[in-house]
């Protein structure tokens, strides 16, 4: 059987580069090294790629257009990021289409693939976690440059990237915290059971108490205000400090012990949160977080998923940022 004519995916692999670099360099585009350019060239040259100028002249209305799928836009922590992003393609003359999957994996892939058939340059994912695999794996024929941030759950790292904080490193500090506050009965509270983030959260944790030789005490479950507030209510005389799996567990938990008549950072338990959102320093008491510098990690991103479209530089299959314990009245 014959060979169909090759493709601007086909010229994309046989020049080791992604789909959108070669469409910049059809496109004449500045943006792209001189090096890049001949590379792309000469792949097209080998392959006998020809140009179809007036198919692409329909499509060129889409150019431009930075794909971002959310996991839950309601969590102020999403919410961050993705204002950050957004802003930070803006000042670079993308414009980011953006979607909320709510949790759930059927939605991700609708979303996954109408963006992909309007012609986005890239997508940035928070994925929703569940069965992703035919999502990722249209994503892989569409050959458009992907990244997976803040949770993992496609391990072809080679082609979907992973960034996120060093979540480890966080709760070690968190931990360690609590115990040289004088903390022994320490919880991890919040974060669904089987899950890679919530897992990853926890390791820290684990080391340090076991360190220290203390017990944990693990108490899973959705990462909410509403989790968090029951949770305060149930444990107060059984716990003295405990460690959340993000800030709106804490933030319930230190509205469950205020209405239990403890008072967190003055008499127990006392509380830490994850992620250090806008709302952490500005609750009553303040609230200790481990700080994820949001903001940064949207502007990162930015930035990354641009020079791969633009130069076919990808990156690191791998990426973790640096976190920080802030401690506040909740824990102090």
């Amino acid at each position: 059987m014959a060979k169909g004519r090759p493709t601007i995916i086909d010229v994309a692999r046989q020049a080791g580069v992604s789909k959108s670099t070669v469409s910049l360099v059809l496109q004449n585009s500045p943006t792209v090294r001189d090096e890049t350019r001949k590379q792309v060239r000469v792949a097209m040259a080998d392959l006998g790629y020809v140009y179809n100028r007036s198919a692409a002249n329909m499509r060129k209305s889409n150019a431009g257009l930075i794909g971002l799928v959310i996991n839950d836009l309601r969590n102020p922590f999403f919410t961050e990021f993705a204002t950050s992003l957004q802003m930070a393609l803006s000042a670079r003359g993308y414009a980011a289409v953006v979607a909320n999957t709510d949790e759930s994996p059927e939605l991700q892939d609708q979303v996954v693939n109408s963006m992909i058939e309007h012609g986005v340059s890239a997508l940035i994912l928070c994925p929703a976690y569940g069965e992703t695999r035919a999502t990722f794996d249209a994503i892989a024929r569409a050959g458009i440059p992907a990244m997976q941030m803040l949770r993992r759950v496609d391990d072809r790292l080679d082609l979907f990237p992973f960034t996120a904080p060093d979540y480890v490193a966080g709760t070690r500090a968190a931990t360690q915290h609590l115990i040289d506050q004088g903390a022994r009965r320490i919880a991890f509270v919040g974060g669904l059971e089987g899950r890679a983030v919530t897992e990853e959260r926890m390791l820290g944790y684990r080391q340090v108490l076991a360190e220290n030789g203390l017990d944990p005490l693990v108490f899973t479950g959705q990462a909410t205000r509403q989790f968090g507030r029951k949770t305060a209510q149930d444990l107060a005389p059984e716990i003295d400090a405990a460690l959340c799996f993000n800030d709106l567990v804490a933030l319930g938990m230190v509205s469950g012990f205020r209405e239990t008549r403890h008072d967190p950072g003055e008499t127990v338990p006392r509380i830490v949160g994850f992620d250090d959102i806008e709302d952490a320093a500005q609750t009553y008491p303040a609230l200790s977080s481990v700080h994820c510098d949001i903001a940064g990690i949207g502007q990162q991103a930015a930035q990354t998923v641009l020079a791969w479209v633009e130069e076919g530089q990808a990156p690191a299959p791998e990426t973790r940022t640096p976190v920080h314990l802030e401690v506040r009245a909740s824990s102090a």
